[in-house]
């Protein structure tokens, strides 16, 4: 079982690849999708769109886990994330991989038991739970990481 975390924004997306074999759970990979902050919004959504397309070829998920959208100040900045989303949402779903949506409140309640907890504690939590050497960086690679690892922990 092989399951991949997104964390979108608009000029970057987050994500892990976690693989569930036996009782072992195996951090496979986990990185950013970075595009240019000046380019419009289309051409990063089909830049983004590329790179997870590479990702699924290279791992063959079975599911996708990608962090819900929860309110912003900026109504601006919330419908650009949106509309990656939706892009992500259906770069898996055409490939008919399961896609899974998690909010913030239960991604750190699954992962350390408190929905209040802080960045620096879901990082600690992720480095413990897949014996990494140093708290993954930047913070949300730590979302990405934990919506993966959160799916395998409810199966």
């Amino acid at each position: 079982m092989i399951v991949i975390g997104i964390d979108p924004w608009t000029t970057t997306v987050w994500y892990a690849v976690v693989e569930k074999k036996w009782n072992q759970k195996i951090l496979l990979d986990y990185g950013i999708i970075s595009t240019l902050p000046k380019i419009p919004l289309k051409e990063k959504i089909l830049e983004i769109a590329r790179d997870l397309s590479f990702l699924i070829e290279k791992y063959s998920p079975n599911r996708v886990v990608i962090e819900k959208l929860f309110f912003t100040t900026n109504l601006k900045t919330g419908i650009d994330v949106a509309q990656v989303r939706g892009m992500v949402m259906y770069t898996f779903a055409v490939k008919n991989i399961e896609v899974l949506e998690y909010t913030p409140l239960e991604l750190k309640s699954a992962i350390c038991w408190n929905g209040k907890a802080n960045k620096i504690q879901l990082q600690n939590a992720i480095k413990i739970f897949f014996w990494l050497s140093e708290i993954p960086k930047p913070d949300d690679a730590a979302d990405a990481i934990g919506l993966a690892y959160m799916w395998i922990l409810k199966k």
